[in-house]
């Protein structure tokens, strides 16, 4: 149950930025941004060290970045989501036929970014448009969402340019989520899922600028699964 949000500029308007906050069990060993996979040479990304795969993925080109969403292959064993994100990120096109199991696979570059969602049937690709967007576990901007609802319009609101690190106001608005709501709260960011009869807890944020000049990541761990504190973002180039 990770969520992303994206702003699109318009055309020739900047950078694409990016953040995103990995909802995943604690006890599932995974490796930190990095340079891990020899056979993609070029990619850095945050490893999930079960399958092998990736949950966000980045060359200086493109990023890519995975949500869970229900539904997917009615098959005995699916196969893990985590080739997806180094897929996009080479430019590949969705496996024919699916067998994992549902997803949002949001893939960013210079001025455009996509979702392309699966639950079964034939994937949807939806581009996005200039402007702020929040993704989950469900559509696109789903107002039915209720992270979405709550706190699309504050993202929009908030700059991501200026003299300081662009994601400063996106991060206040995190701060501002986790301060008011429970992480249980269907509409948390920070999130602990174990109620709702998952076993994820948000474990990372991610911050990215995406433009003609590369891809710039940042990642940080939060010190406790699931609650919030104050983070330390390396600042990058972007």
């Amino acid at each position: 149950m990770c969520t992303v949000v994206v702003r699109v500029p318009e055309p020739d308007g900047g950078p694409v930025r990016l953040l995103a906050v990995r909802d995943e069990d604690p006890a599932r060993p995974w490796r930190p941004l990095g340079p891990w996979w020899p056979e993609h040479p070029g990619v850095r990304g945050v490893r999930d060290d079960l399958a092998g795969g990736a949950w966000l993925a980045a060359d200086d080109k493109r990023l890519a970045v995975l949500l869970n969403r229900a539904g997917g292959a009615d098959v005995p064993l699916p196969t893990s989501r985590g080739s997806l994100p180094l897929d996009a990120v080479a430019g590949r096109p969705l496996p024919r036929p699916l067998t994992t199991l549902g997803f949002n696979l949001v893939t960013t570059a210079p001025g455009w970014a996509s979702v392309a969602s699966w639950e079964g049937g034939v994937p949807r690709i939806t581009d996005l448009g200039p402007g702020t967007h929040m993704i989950a576990h469900d559509d696109v901007d789903d107002p039915a969402t209720p992270r979405i609802a709550a706190w699309l319009e504050r993202f929009a609101e908030a700059p991501t340019d200026g003299p300081g690190a662009w994601w400063e106001g996106w991060l206040e608005v995190l701060a501002e989520s986790a301060s008011r709501l429970s992480p249980t709260d269907d509409r948390a960011i920070i999130r602990d899922n174990r109620p709702h009869g998952y076993p994820t807890l948000s474990l990372l944020v991610a911050v990215a600028s995406v433009s003609p000049g590369g891809v710039a990541v940042s990642t940080a761990t939060l010190d406790e699964p699931g609650a919030w504190n104050d983070l330390r973002l390396p600042r990058r180039d972007g």
